[in-house]
């Protein structure tokens, strides 16, 4: 076995860089490279396009690889092919390294293996994992890679993930939940798409986080996702609406500050409960609203004012809402009580 984690020297660094693309996309390949040289060369490819690697191969005499790459947004969409090959990230490949990045790899074509901090999973052609580049992995190719790697940037994926690295090292499954779509999107979206992409990047990178967050909820189910627990969290979510309902422009960040959790859990817990924050919302004000309009101690209290009692200084829109959720208008209400 032929193992490297080193570059070629400088010179050939520098020499052998990407191949030009007007298309804005970026190539490399070893095809160019002269055999002995090519784990060499591709271990610097690798290096200066993703993070460092320990590449070992059954014979560097017919190793070769390629890498196409280009940004969608804040996104890096990268394409690798290759022969068979064990890829490592190691402590040592880490200390080297800065920075830090997540990675959503999805291996097309033949079944490969790969895990984080030990535990290794067999995935079928399509299926994804999640890696923490700053954590050890390993990805094992024993028919001919064909992956595609989505470099996401830290801050990109909290926003989608509240805690990504709880979710890398697990398999996503291709063929059921939101993994099935999540897996097309990713293949989908290759190095020339991402470069000229049928939508503004930023669409393209938030179909990607919505997917993402929806497809590593169904690869792990957690506590703090289980039923016992989003029911304590809608009956805790209801008394403080119930206390709030009032307030003009009450935002869903508002109140998950106020709970502790973030604004994403708490629209993922409320989806759970079968609404949304604002449905939620609504009911609370429409209900007090009725109450208000049915009650004649009330009477002199105008329609608007009852509204902007509620929350709602529109008083127009205060009438649709009315109209919507009670089927009436709130003079009609008043009329027929």
């Amino acid at each position: 076995m032929i193992k490297r984690s080193d570059l070629a020297n400088g010179e050939d660094e520098d020499r052998d860089g990407p191949l030009p693309d007007n298309s804005g996309v970026t190539q490399w390949s070893t095809d160019a490279v002269p055999p002995s040289q090519r784990l060499d060369y591709w271990l610097g490819v690798v290096r200066r396009g993703l993070d460092e690697h320990v590449v070992t191969t059954s014979n560097n005499l017919e190793f070769g690889a390629s890498l196409t790459s280009a940004s969608c947004g804040a996104v890096q969409v990268n394409n690798v092919e290759g022969t068979p090959q064990l890829v490592c990230r190691t402590e040592a490949t880490i200390r080297r390294s800065e920075g830090r990045s997540f990675y959503l790899r999805c291996a097309i074509g033949a079944p490969w293996a790969a895990g984080q901090e030990g535990a290794v999973s067999r995935l079928s052609p399509g299926d994804m994992m999640l890696f923490d580049s700053m954590k050890p992995y390993s990805m094992n190719f024993t028919e001919a890679a064909a992956l595609i790697t989505l470099q996401l940037p830290v801050d990109w994926i909290e926003s989608w993930l509240t805690e990504p690295e709880a979710h890398c090292g697990r398999r996503i499954d291709a063929t059921s939940g939101w993994g099935q779509p999540l897996s097309s999107f990713v293949q989908q979206l290759t190095p020339q798409v991402a470069a000229k992409p049928p939508l503004p990047a930023k669409l393209m990178t938030d179909q990607l986080g919505s997917l993402l967050a929806l497809g590593t909820n169904d690869a792990s189910v957690k506590d703090e996702e289980s039923p016992s627990t989003v029911e304590a969290f809608v009956r805790r979510a209801t008394e403080f609406l119930h206390q709030r309902y009032a307030e003009q422009g009450l935002t869903a960040q508002a109140v998950a500050e106020d709970l502790y959790i973030s604004e994403r859990t708490l629209h993922r817990y409320f989806a759970r409960s079968g609404g949304t924050f604002l449905q939620h919302l609504m009911r609370h004000r429409m209900a007090v609203a009725e109450r208000m309009l049915r009650d004649p101690r009330f009477d002199r209290v105008t329609v608007s004012e009852i509204g902007r009692r509620v929350g709602l200084t529109d008083a127009s829109h205060f009438i649709r809402q009315c109209r919507s959720s009670l089927g009436v208008t709130p003079a009609s209400l008043r009329r027929t009580r």
